[in-house]
């Protein structure tokens, strides 16, 4: 089940794909890591598709991941009289906390949160941007605004305030509920939504204690003000284009994706790049040539995975956008203009090994860099140097292998940890074969931690000859 290539690849779980047989094809299409969102789905079709998952790794002997992506606060609108209404560009509205069904002049907004933040001149975006309002002025109960763009606005809407730092925390009691969920199925990864600064990521570390890695989605702007700090805190970050794309100007997103992929790549920290990917294939069988040049952009920036959202989830070509999508990054990394921008080493000496491993693996052809790791942390610093060798990540730890599976470049294996030296190099070598890496003859080059089995002791590379 070796992949023949380097970028990973996050499918999300739905309607569309929930049965053994469509959850399989996703695997065998190409996805490596599954995405369980808990904005939609009950709890028991999130427990039978985890249950499927874990099935499917024992079946095939390679390890899965499991993100499991919370909801996050949600500041909606409330209902109508007629359950919506046409606003048009110039007219009044006011938003209050009054929880009567709304019309033409005024709708309920049951989030004091927001009257608090906003500021006279503030835009408020609805329905995913395709409403606008200018803040007119304000109470400490309502906000009396003026309809910038009109449409239909219908009940229950979302909202989003471009520019506004919210006083609302990342969690809701529903997030901390599903945290807990989570972990009860064995989630490998958490993705924890709204994040705004790095003490958002607080609270879910400390509920996730270590048994799943916590990802920041990246969807406020105002995030980026705390770009360093979020990244320092979260085990991966997730650029959430979608939401950013309603609250900032189109032509920012493309250069913020860049900024936010090589703060990631510099830290070491797993991204992937998510939100319309491949959109257009929810109900047709090929991408358009923007789409597939989209998806080259994010494999050229060096992130570790893309995500596919409603495509799979409810799309009618689920395992074909897989394989398209897989197809499009092996066509980027196969092409001579592709360059895997190495990053610096950090002055450690985890990274002096994995920097050292990276060269002595292109003078020697090696045929594979194979990284011991417990944590699966030495195994992650040798993808922040982007090799030209796979990266064969040993560990012997099950949950350690399943996080590894969003990295770049990684392909983890679960297996006893080297006994000492000899068998260090004997495992490394049956291995590496067995996986289809190298061949007898071929040369390896083997990063690990002595004494063996000590979390973050990576002290010592060697060259082998595989038998």
């Amino acid at each position: 089940m070796r992949r023949d290539r380097q970028a990973k690849i996050v499918a999300t779980l739905g309607p569309g794909a929930s049965s053994r047989n469509a959850i399989s094809a996703l695997f065998h299409a190409g996805a490596d890591v599954f995405r369980l969102n808990m904005s939609h789905g009950s709890r028991e079709d999130h427990r039978a598709r985890c249950g499927v998952l874990r099935d499917l790794e024992s079946a095939t002997g390679r390890p899965i991941g499991v993100l499991v992506d919370l909801q996050g606060p949600k500041l909606r609108v409330g209902t109508f009289v007629r359950g919506g209404v046409d606003l048009e560009r110039g007219q009044a509205l006011r938003l209050d906390l009054d929880p009567a069904p709304g019309d033409e002049t005024r709708v309920g907004l049951p989030h004091p949160e927001v009257f608090a933040a906003v500021e006279t001149g503030n835009r408020i975006l609805l329905d995913d941007g395709r409403v606008a309002l200018r803040v007119e002025g304000r109470g400490d109960d309502f906000a009396q605004t003026t309809v910038e763009a009109g449409g239909r606005l219908s009940d229950n809407k979302g909202l989003n305030l471009p520019g506004v730092r919210l006083p609302i925390a990342a969690l809701t009691e529903k997030d901390r509920d599903d945290l807990a969920f989570a972990l009860e199925i064995g989630a490998d990864w958490i993705a924890l939504s709204f994040v705004q600064r790095p003490g958002d990521i607080v609270e879910a570390r400390d509920l996730a204690g270590g048994r799943a890695a916590v990802m920041a989605k990246l969807e406020k702007p105002s995030a980026i003000d705390s770009l360093a700090g979020i990244i320092e805190l979260a085990d991966g970050v997730m650029v959430a284009r979608g939401d950013l794309g309603v609250e900032m100007k189109p032509e920012e997103v493309p250069g913020l994706q860049k900024r936010i992929v090589r703060a990631c790549r510099q830290a070491g920290k797993p991204v992937v790049v998510a939100t319309q990917m491949l959109e257009s294939m929810i109900a047709s069988p090929t991408p358009t040539r923007a789409e597939a040049s989209d998806v080259a952009t994010a494999v050229h920036d060096g992130a570790d995975a893309l995500m596919l959202s409603g495509e799979t989830a409810v799309g009618e070509y689920p395992a074909e956008t897989v394989g398209i999508m897989s197809r499009i990054v092996r066509a980027v990394e196969n092409d001579p203009l592709y360059d895997t921008l190495a990053t610096a080493p950090e002055a450690t000496g985890a990274d002096a090994i994995s920097a050292a491993a990276r060269q002595v693996a292109r003078t020697v052809n090696a045929s594979a860099i194979v990284a011991y790791s417990v944590s699966g942390a030495t195994t992650l610093r040798a993808s922040r140097v982007r090799p030209d060798a796979p990266i064969l990540g040993l560990t012997p730890k099950t949950e350690s292998a399943r996080r590894l599976a969003l990295a770049w470049g990684v392909h983890s294996v679960h297996t006893e940890d080297a006994k000492d030296f000899a068998d260090m190099v004997r495992r490394a070598c049956a291995l590496s074969k067995r996986e289809g890496f190298a061949a007898p003859g071929d040369r390896i080059v083997i990063t690990a931690g002595v004494p063996f089995g000590t979390p973050g002791a990576t002290n010592t590379l060697r060259i082998a000859w595989v038998d």
